[in-house]
């Protein structure tokens, strides 16, 4: 079963970022899987981690779920009972996962411009609190704008730095990837993202001993349960569709910014503009401006009001009152032949 036309054609409607033209090779991949009579940790598994590295470069583990990459890593960096630098302008799942890794989240101030870590705020947060780590996360596809000032900032204070990457599939900075800024990366495969498994994750690190604690968290700690893991696999079927999709993430982002810079930069003069040298993956196109209809924001409650604390964060709560995201879905390789179907959003809500 293949898309509808009408439904294929209109780049607005949502859909998982899926190309047709894979369905075959991923069902051989799933027989293939189904003939092995190993169904997890088996080869897949680890052709999508050196794939995964060989987008990425750096060293990649597999995981059921972001949030397993992400304990993983507070885990191995010891932050129970220790404060950890936080954007509250996030998905409620980086400051979940710090409390359930046992530590103290402090939340960040955003910028406006990028919705991404304010700098000024990680640097006054951390004086004042003396975190032992910190997750910046890089909001809508691109890439933290202040990534550099932030890292630098960590190593020389000794914070370990996680880049949360859920939204960074395909974004690069004068050729550098996501991840590679700070001590790890830890992305999301759900179902909704640019390279999708439906549920996982991926963590990177150059770090050999966090890599090979990793991979020991994931299996309840085998082979000698020394680390305290549960079961964070990710099943070989899952692993099939990440080898496929992962094939298919350059041509997804090329698709995502040729429709962007042709279609929608005329008609949303208030978009979020990136710095030279930067592309984003585009998981989300940003504007500051309502439209008529929106694929929703980023984010409308910031994580700072749903768990209640008082901190004071003007340009986060701005952030979540005034920007949209404009609908942008992959439909496979074929351009949409002008901007219709975007023009009819500039209309007020």
């Amino acid at each position: 079963m293949t898309k509808s036309p009408s439904t294929a054609l209109d780049p607005t409607a949502f859909a998982i970022g899926f190309d047709d033209r894979d369905r075959a090779r991923l069902h051989e991949l799933w027989d293939e899987v189904l003939d092995s009579e190993r169904w997890t940790e088996g080869e897949l598994i680890g052709q999508l981690e050196a794939s995964w590295e060989g987008w990425n470069r750096l060293p990649s583990v597999a995981f059921s779920s972001w949030a397993g990459a992400a304990l993983a890593t507070l885990e191995f960096c010891d932050v129970r009972g220790r404060a950890v630098l936080c954007p509250s302008n996030t998905f409620m799942a980086t400051p979940l996962a710090v409390i359930k890794a046992g530590g103290r989240p402090v939340f960040v101030d955003c910028n406006r411009d990028d919705l991404c870590a304010s700098f000024a705020d990680f640097e006054a947060k951390a004086e004042r609190h003396r975190p032992v780590a910190a997750l910046l996360v890089h909001i809508g596809g691109h890439i933290a704008f202040e990534v550099e000032r932030i890292a630098d900032y960590c190593r020389e204070h000794g914070i370990f730095l996680i880049e949360d990457c859920a939204h960074a599939h395909g974004a690069q900075w004068l050729q550098r990837r996501p991840g590679t800024w700070g001590d790890a990366g830890v992305y999301s495969l759900y179902a909704t993202k640019t390279v999708s498994t439906g549920e996982g994750g991926v963590l990177v690190s150059g770090s050999d001993e966090l890599i090979e604690y990793a991979r020991s968290y994931r299996n309840y700690g085998k082979p000698d349960h020394r680390i305290e893991g549960l079961s964070h696999r990710m099943s070989e079927f899952t692993a099939a569709i990440g080898v496929v999709q992962l094939d298919r993430l350059e041509e997804i982002v090329a698709w995502k910014n040729s429709v962007a810079r042709e279609h929608l930069d005329p008609l949303f003069a208030t978009h979020l503009e990136l710095p030279n040298g930067m592309v984003s993956g585009l998981y989300k196109y940003v504007v500051f401006e309502p439209i008529a209809r929106s694929s929703g924001r980023v984010y409308d409650q910031p994580c700072h009001r749903l768990l209640g604390d008082p901190v004071v964060l003007p340009n986060t709560d701005w952030v979540a009152e005034n920007h949209s995201c404009v609908p942008l879905y992959y439909r496979g390789p074929e351009l949409p032949p002008d901007s219709s179907p975007w023009a009819a959003l500039k209309e007020a809500p």
